[in-house]
């Protein structure tokens, strides 16, 4: 088994559901900074802005700094600033990220537009909204997507997510997405510099079968599952992804580390974050 010195751990569905804390949630990830793991915390949550995600989940019981989360929101603002510099972007999100997309010119219904951007769903996404991306689309304007996640929990029932309604706008118009958050390979690309460790050494944490899980093992990380959060038995069993193991919650993720640990051969635990 391999002793892995840094995690990637998603966020909603694994520490918070609803952003109220999951049972056990800050203790395990207490225990993991005491054991010296390397920490980020990645998510396709794009209501929120890193700093106020930071805020939201210190008040839930986290010790989770601004620099340690990395969204799907913030890696489309660099992505829009280095590949489409100058960009007018309509953008149709759910939530305030303006201060993610910093330096890129949105745009709105009715206006003209190089760009269409979409992010997470919400009462946002009305018709006429939909129908301009639409039209714009037809006029050969690219997608992109700040994810595709087709839902997300909330309390205790699924709620839709922008996946659903960017499928539809690919088949209507004849367009492609270009996705930025999970489970794209340079989020994860991102995710593993910032970490400042190989592949190979870091595991992802998530409910989501295909977005963290098949993501990870993608981009050759390894793929832990919860069965919190939006997890289904049904998913798992009809996606053929196997991941690495399947916890019932991340509470149970230390006691495995530790097992996992103990089972390396001639590895040391990991070592404390580089400066």
């Amino acid at each position: 088994m391999t002793a892995y010195r840094g995690l990637l751990l998603d966020i909603d569905g694994v520490l918070t559901v609803s952003w109220r804390p999951l049972r056990g949630a800050a203790g395990a990830i207490a225990e993991l900074r005491a054991a010296g793991y390397r920490l980020r915390f990645v998510t396709n949550t794009t209501s929120r802005s890193r700093r106020v995600l930071s805020e939201t989940l210190t008040s839930a019981g986290f010790d989770i700094a601004t620099g340690e989360i990395l969204t799907a929101a913030a890696a489309t603002g660099a992505y829009l600033r280095r590949a489409h510099p100058g960009a007018r972007c309509f953008v149709l999100t759910s939530g305030d990220v303006t201060v993610d997309l910093e330096g890129v010119t949105i745009t709105g219904p009715g206006e003209p537009a190089d760009l269409v951007v979409i992010g997470g769903a919400g009462v946002e996404f009305g018709y006429d909204s939909l129908n301009h991306a639409f039209h714009l689309l037809q006029q050969g304007v690219p997608l992109v997507a700040m994810h595709r996640n087709l839902y997300w929990q909330t309390g205790d029932r699924h709620t839709l997510d922008s996946g659903a309604y960017i499928l539809g706008l690919e088949k209507a118009a004849g367009a492609h997405a270009v996705v930025i958050g999970k489970p794209a390979r340079a989020f994860y690309d991102a995710a593993l510099a910032s970490l400042g460790l190989p592949a190979e050494s870091v595991a992802v944490v998530g409910d989501d079968i295909d977005a963290d899980v098949k993501g990870a093992k993608d981009a050759g990380l390894a793929g832990i599952l919860v069965r919190t959060g939006k997890f289904r038995q049904t998913d798992l069993d009809r996606s053929g992804v196997v991941p690495d193991v399947v916890l019932d919650s991340i509470a149970d993720l230390p006691a495995w580390l530790r097992a996992s640990l103990g089972a390396a051969v001639a590895v040391g635990p990991p070592g404390p974050e580089a400066e």
